[in-house]
Parts: C-alpha cells; sequence; structure tokens
C-alpha cells in the first residue's frame, strides 16, 4: 500500500547537518571548491546550541590538518546573510559545507565543500516521505521492522526522557509548596484522578484547596467531600436529595472558615466520556482516600512492592456515589472506577514522583525501584498504543507503552525524524538491520 504523504518540504539545514554528522555522502575524491583534496578525519561534535554547527572537527584540507568548528548551511550565501563575519564565534571555523554553491566567489580564507552531488537522491526521497507523510507515525509500517536491540535501547531513553519531563513538573511543584512532599503528592494525585481530560481542573483544584486543610477536617468523609466538590464548584444551584444540600450547607461555613474560593463550575469537562469518568465520581473517590489514608507520600516510599501501592490507591466511595454518577441523578448499577485506573495513577503520577525524590535525595535505589516496578506492569491500553499496534510495535509492559506515548507525543508528531532511533536508521539504510 502506497504511504499517503503531503507536500514535500523543502530540504533543511537541520537534514544536512545529520548527514554530516553521519557521513551520509559519498566521500570518493572530495576537495574543496578550490580543487584542494579533503581528508575527514572527524566530523567534530553536533552543537545544538548557538554557534558554529560542528565544534572539534579534524579535517585535512591538502598538506595541512586543521581542528576547529565546522559551519553548515544550504546556501553558500547564507555565511553572510546569517551575519557569521561580524560575529566573533565564527573567527575559528575551518571548513565551510554547503549544499549549493550559489556564491560567484569563495568567501575569503574559507575553504568550502558542495555535497549536492554527494547526496543519494534515495536518502533524499525518504526524507520527504517521513515529512510528508499523514500517517499515524511518519515511519509507518517501517517502524515494525527495527530491531529488537536499537528499540530497547530506544525506548529507555525515551521512559527517561518522559520521567524526566514530569520531574520538572513535579521540581516546579516543589518550589510552589516550599519541598513539601506530602502536599506535592496531593496535586499529583489529584491530577492522575482526573485522567484523560479533567487533569488540569483537577490540579487547579487541589492547589486552590491545600493539604493541611483537609487533614485538619480528615474525621469526617462527609467534610472532605464538602471541601472538594464546594471548592470544585458543583455544589452551586438547587438540589432535591439531602445529601448534596448538606454538602451545600457544609461548604458553605467552611468557605467563610477558610477563605476560599471555589473554582468555576464550567471547569469541568463531561462531553463523550464513560460515565466512571465523571468529575463527581473522581472526586468522591479523592475524597475517601483522603479520608482513610493519612500522610500518602510517605506510604509511597514505604512501599515494599506494586501491590502496596495499588493497595494504597484503592477505595470505595461513600454510599451515595455508589447509586449516583452526578448529583440528583440516581443509577441502579453505576460502574466504579477500577484497577486500570488505579495501575494508570501508579504509572503516571506515583512511580515518576518516586523517581523524582530519589533523583533530589540522591537514592539511586529508589529511581531504579520505580523503573522496575514500571517494567513490570502490564501495558496501557489506549488510542495512542492501539495505533502503534498497528505499525507493528508492540509493547511487552507499562514501560513500554510510556516510551511509546513519549516518542509520539514528542517526536512524531513534532516530526523529529533525525532525531529519533528510528527514523535515524531508516535515513541510514540500516533498518531492520
Amino acid at each position: 500500500m502506497p504511504v499517503a504523504v503531503s507536500p514535500a518540504p523543502p530540504l533543511s539545514e537541520h537534514l544536512l547537518q545529520f548527514i554530516w554528522q553521519f557521513r551520509l555522502f559519498n566521500a570518493d575524491g572530495l576537495c574543496t571548491t578550490a580543487g584542494e583534496p579533503v581528508q575527514l578525519i572527524s566530523t567534530g561534535h553536533w552543537n545544538r546550541h548557538a554557534g558554529p554547527d560542528f565544534s572539534d572537527a579534524r579535517i585535512r584540507i591538502g598538506h595541512t590538518l586543521w581542528a576547529g568548528n565546522v559551519e553548515i548551511h544550504l546556501k553558500a550565501s547564507d555565511w553572510y546573510k546569517h551575519r557569521h563575519p561580524q560575529n566573533p564565534h565564527y573567527d575559528h571555523v575551518i571548513l565551510h559545507v554547503v549544499f549549493d554553491q550559489d556564491l560567484p566567489t569563495d568567501i575569503p580564507s574559507l575553504p568550502c565543500i558542495v555535497l549536492q552531488p554527494r547526496i543519494s537522491k534515495l536518502l533524499l526521497r525518504r526524507y520527504q516521505q517521513l515529512h510528508g507523510s499523514i500517517d499515524f507515525v511518519p515511519c509507518g509500517q517501517q517502524a515494525g521492522k527495527t530491531n529488537s536491540l536499537t528499540w530497547k535501547s530506544w525506548s529507555d531513553r525515551l521512559l527517561l526522557e518522559r520521567w524526566e519531563r514530569k520531574t520538572t513538573d513535579l521540581q516546579a511543584w516543589l518550589r510552589q509548596t516550599r519541598q513539601d512532599w506530602e502536599e506535592t503528592c496531593y496535586q499529583g494525585l489529584a491530577q492522575g484522578f482526573g485522567q484523560p481530560v479533567n487533569a488540569g481542573a483537577f490540579l487547579q483544584l487541589a492547589q486552590s484547596l491545600p493539604l493541611r486543610i483537609l487533614l485538619r477536617n480528615k474525621a469526617s468523609l462527609e467534610v472532605i467531600e464538602a471541601l472538594l466538590f464546594g471548592q470544585a464548584g458543583l455544589l452551586e444551584g438547587t438540589f432535591t436529595d439531602p445529601y448534596p444540600q448538606d454538602l451545600q450547607r457544609q461548604y458553605r461555613y467552611l468557605r467563610h472558615k477558610y477563605q476560599l474560593q471555589p473554582l468555576p463550575g464550567h471547569a469541568w469537562k463531561w462531553l463523550r466520556m464513560r460515565p466512571a469518568a465523571f468529575p463527581t465520581l473522581r472526586i468522591a473517590l479523592l475524597a475517601a482516600l483522603l479520608h482513610r489514608r493519612t500522610h500518602l507520600f510517605s506510604h509511597v516510599l514505604a512501599a515494599k512492592d506494586l501491590q502496596q501501592l495499588e493497595q494504597l490507591l484503592t477505595v470505595q466511595p461513600s454510599p451515595y456515589w455508589q447509586t449516583h454518577y452526578r448529583f440528583d441523578k440516581p443509577v441502579s448499577r453505576p460502574f466504579l472506577p477500577g484497577k486500570q485506573m488505579v495501575r494508570n495513577i501508579v504509572i503516571n503520577t506515583l512511580l515518576p514522583l518516586l523517581y523524582c525524590y530519589g533523583q533530589q535525595k540522591a537514592q539511586p535505589g529508589l529511581q531504579e525501584r520505580a523503573m522496575t516496578w514500571i517494567g513490570s506492569l502490564p501495558p496501557e491500553s489506549n488510542r495512542i498504543i492501539s495505533g502503534w499496534h498497528a505499525a507493528g510495535i508492540h509493547a511487552d509492559n507499562a514501560a513500554d507503552t510510556q516510551a511509546l506515548l513519549q516518542l509520539k507525543q514528542y517526536y512524531c508528531d513534532e516530526k523529529r525524524c533525525l532525531e529519533c532511533a528510528i527514523g535515524a536508521r531508516i535515513l541510514k539504510g540500516s533498518c531492520g538491520e
């Protein structure tokens, strides 16, 4: 089946840098535009920041061995267009590598080589196919042909990248809470209870209602429910059932006592979701957890195995929510969130939190524990993972699915094929070897 593609993108400077780094061009008889022979000893280190594209290159030009920087452009005239002559960072460039020599004469004292006739047209077509693809992932069915060693190494790195991103968020929360790990754990758990579509609203709810207020009132589940539902903006209006009426009365008092400002009720999403994911039911479960468990983060640190972590989160809501999904709307047999929700929170909240704590406190054993545990959990099931399955990539555990989510969101969707181990192998013609 032919690959669906959109109009091919122009050749990018990033691709030319990639080609230079991996020497994906014919170097036989390589010479400068002035006719001097060129021998590449080292192409240098790719610089992803400001300054010349490659540093510490070692190149023999004629009879002289040069060490220094290499600058790469699509056109030779870009040297002037980018104002390099006025920038002292480019004073030590030893070689100018271009795709097209569009200047009438060479730049004085700067040797230049032209790669256009030396790059395979097949490589350029592969790049255009990847960047122009409108498939689920740019490499389509080719992804499934990647050898297991390449995929294992790449997936391990992707998982670490994903957790580093989560660690950045957690560190921001820690700064806001003045390094209070219990408060940060509470905020992370709240966000987890809101997954997938109400995560942001749940986080706002937790940040607007400090854990210390909930702990002062943890003896009464109904008071905790009043605080959470009221602060969520879900106790506005008129109710028929005595239960929400009682919560409403209690919240009016608590709001005045603690000087609380509730969220707007329209912050919550309800459309196109199963009732078990309704924010009302999830808030009821969070209330039950905060009522029945004390010092949640301490329990996370003390857990000896995954079973203890899952048991920590396994609670039943109050009786009202065992017959309702929303206020004043009884149902005969509601379907409560089950083990899958608990595992999603373990995967997306507790294990990254454990990893972050180990990193912050220089306790690598906790980081290793988090990595080991996520590798022993079954793979997640969602639309993105199903898409990968159709592309020939199968996940064996939750570590794999987290890596695939990272790959799809931050590489495939952004067409960062040159930075992807799979895309790089396809471009180098070695996919499946």
